[in-house]
Parts: structure tokens; C-alpha cells; sequence
């Protein structure tokens, strides 16, 4: 993992004796026995899966990339570039893949505007980032599994993309949700999403 880039911690931690029972392709299953208030035992469960990036890149004149996303077996949705973290590859450098491969651009500055783990049963962790000097170097390079198309958008726009129902980025519905109704934060936001670092 990135050295500055600390991960989250979970709102119902794993301890560390517990073993796996099941290896997925994506989710591994672990179970360990946890002691219970009139002294009992139980065995609890948890799913861990690799961690994930979101890219928010935003162009030179302050347009924010969103893209129209198409998987199968998955209802088309708007979302951010991003994606897994693979295996021994570090946070940045993971956000800094996904962009280039869902997008064709690179970035001169990263910003990480968020980290958390949204789900207690789930050992996972998101983080977000804000992307700015963006150049473009590539063709996109999709998985054989996505179809995107980009979407850029102005701010005013993303600050309302929460009232749409295939917005799939959960992890900052509360952060665009605060900014519409406090004109502090909104200001904040929009330093935070301006092209100039």
C-alpha cells in the first residue's frame, strides 16, 4: 500500500485469528468464534474482497468526467473511472491505471478527497480521488467486460448528480448531498473540483 495513503478502518474489524473458509474469484469468505455477552460462542462471518479505486478526472476547462458505463448482467450506470486494486499494487498506483485504461488520460496531480469501508460485513475499502492536469496519451483500454463511454460534465451538473437514479458512485452521494445544503461546503467543493491545483 501507498505509504501517505492510509486505509480505513472497518466499522466491524476482522480480528486477527480469523480463517478462511471459502477463496473466490472476487470475495473469500472468513469465520472465527466470537464470544457472546452471557458467555456463549457463535461463529461470525465476513467477506473480504480487494480494495477499489474512483477517479474523478477533471479537464483543463473545469469539465468533470463522469462515464455511461455498460457491464453484463449489470443495469447501464453513470459512475467515475476506477475499479480493483490488484494484487500488490499500491493505492495511487491503481487510481493511476484506471484512469489511464478507462480514459486514455494521465494526470499531473492526485487528490485523495475520500476513504472509507461503506459495509460492515465486507473487509473492502474505496478510495476516491480527484484528478487535475490531465493530459491525453492513450486510446482507451477497456476490459473485455465494460463498454464506456465518456461523459463530461460541468459542476453544476455533477453537484446534482445524486437526483440520478443510475449515479453508481455511493461513496460520495452524502458529500454532494452536504454541499446542496450548506453553501460552505459547496464552496469548499468547488475549490476542491476547479482545474487549478
Amino acid at each position: 500500500m501507498d505509504v501517505r495513503i492510509q486505509r480505513p478502518m472497518s466499522k466491524q474489524p476482522m480480528p486477527a485469528h480469523a480463517k478462511r473458509v471459502f477463496k473466490g474469484r472476487i470475495f473469500d469468505v472468513y469465520q472465527w468464534e466470537q464470544k457472546m455477552f452471557d458467555g456463549s460462542t457463535e461463529i461470525f462471518e465476513k467477506l473480504k474482497r480487494p480494495d477499489t479505486v474512483v477517479v474523478f478526472p477533471i479537464l483543463p476547462d473545469g469539465r468533470i468526467i463522469l462515464t455511461e458505463q455498460e457491464q453484463p448482467g449489470k443495469e447501464p450506470f453513470i459512475g467515475a473511472t476506477g475499479g480493483r486494486v490488484d494484487d500488490g499494487e499500491g493505492i495511487l498506483e491503481a487510481a493511476k491505471r484506471e484512469l489511464l485504461e478507462e480514459s486514455g488520460y494521465e494526470a499531473e496531480k492526485y487528490i485523495l478527497w475520500d476513504a472509507q469501508q461503506p459495509v460492515g460485513k465486507i473487509e473492502w475499502a474505496i478510495y476516491v480521488f480527484i484528478a487535475k492536469g490531465l493530459k491525453k496519451v492513450a486510446e482507451m483500454n477497456l476490459d473485455p467486460g465494460e463498454r464506456i463511454t465518456l461523459k463530461p460534465v460541468t459542476f453544476d451538473e455533477f453537484l446534482n448528480i445524486y437526483e440520478n437514479d443510475k449515479f453508481a458512485e455511493k461513496a460520495v452521494m452524502f458529500k454532494l448531498l452536504e454541499a446542496k445544503v450548506h453553501p460552505d461546503k459547496e464552496a469548499e467543493l468547488r475549490r476542491l473540483f476547479s482545474p487549478e491545483f
